[in-house]
């Protein structure tokens, strides 16, 4: 028999009910026990979707009832309090991103979570990227040479829809994850520009970030809801070649359109060749079979620390490093000016 973590959710909005449950309920390792949402309609939705799921009105109630471990998925303003409070009650935690508001906040949440001897992590699920890994596995094999220049998008067409205050702002939002991952593939930056636009009075919906890391690599970043025209999702330039891959990792659609891990077994994470990216050594490119996408790693290496089986999938003090840079880049974009970090 398995030994399985029980585990907890808290909110059971878009991000709760489409990108973690799903994920929880699919780990072998977990006994997925409760979610905490006090809404009716997000307790019935609970009910239908997640049969034997218990619903409860706090994380002290979800404490008390056994849980061993919890994922914080409620708008991005309510993480860092959320997160204490589980904390506080002796709980495992995944907080979702953006980890804090600011780089102060994170760096106190994780110094809380280490003086209570208690696991704390953050849901960097695009770290398993189907295309992130293919390009991690491109340049480790050299095929691209010496990186020059990394290009990250996460770009859509919604003009009529301004970020909400759940997700922070698209700087905070986006920023989280392409950040985050700039940093995993070419370490630390030691200087960022920005430029952050939005409505009067409105959170930000468009923004281009560049980084320099200290090993030479220049990461240009962009996050937008109104760019007509999105560029590709990623374009990395190297002495040897330039790949490119041009759509979002297909997990998400796999979420969306109601697929989990548990359902697709070796299938999940798999993307279609027609949406494979392309090796170009001048005009001509080739395909690139794509790395399967797995996120359904995250929640399985989650229960195994906390069983005392393994570390933790994402170090937090990465998620404290990526805060510092998008405060500078807010900085910069008040200043015009580059920030040495």
């Amino acid at each position: 028999m398995i030994e399985r973590v029980r585990f907890g959710l808290v909110g059971y909005g878009t991000g709760g009910r489409v990108f973690h449950a799903p994920l929880i309920a699919s780990a072998a390792n977990i006994e997925f026990a409760g979610v905490v949402t006090t809404s009716p309609e997000r307790r019935a939705q609970v009910t239908e979707q997640l049969p034997g799921v218990e619903t409860y009105d706090s994380i002290a109630a979800l404490a008390a009832d056994g849980v061993q471990a919890v994922a914080i998925s409620t708008p991005a303003a309510t993480h860092a309090a959320l997160a204490v409070e589980a904390i506080e009650a002796g709980l495992a935690v995944v907080v979702d991103k953006p980890f804090a508001p600011d780089a102060d906040a994170a760096r106190k949440l994780v110094t809380t979570a280490e003086e209570a001897g208690v696991l704390l992590t953050v849901y960097q699920n695009r770290r398993w990227d189907s295309d992130l890994l293919t390009i991690r596995k491109l340049i480790e094999n050299g095929s691209l040479g010496a990186i020059r220049r990394f290009e990250s998008r996460m770009e859509r067409w919604a003009p009529e829809r301004l970020p909400g205050a759940a997700g922070g702002g698209t700087l905070l939002d986006f920023g989280s994850h392409l950040v985050d991952q700039a940093l995993q593939l070419h370490g630390p930056a030691d200087r960022v520009y920005a430029e952050v636009h939005g409505p009067d009075g409105g959170l930000d919906d468009d923004w281009f970030m560049a980084l320099h890391h200290t090993g030479g690599v220049e990461s240009h970043l962009w996050g937008s809801w109104r760019q007509a025209g999105p560029g590709p999702r990623f374009r990395v330039t190297g002495t040897a070649g330039t790949f490119i891959s041009p759509e979002l990792d297909y997990q998400e659609t796999l979420l969306k359109a109601g697929k989990s891990p548990a359902r697709l077994g070796d299938r999940w994470g798999v993307e279609p060749e027609h949406r494979w990216g392309h090796l170009f050594r001048g005009a001509t490119g080739a395909p690139v079979e794509s790395c399967r996408g797995r996120w359904d790693t995250f929640y399985p290496a989650v229960a195994a620390a906390v069983l005392g089986e393994g570390p933790l999938p994402v170090d937090p003090w990465d998620s404290v490093r990526a805060m510092e840079i998008l405060d500078a880049a807010r900085e910069s974009a008040t200043t015009g000016t580059a920030v040495a970090l």
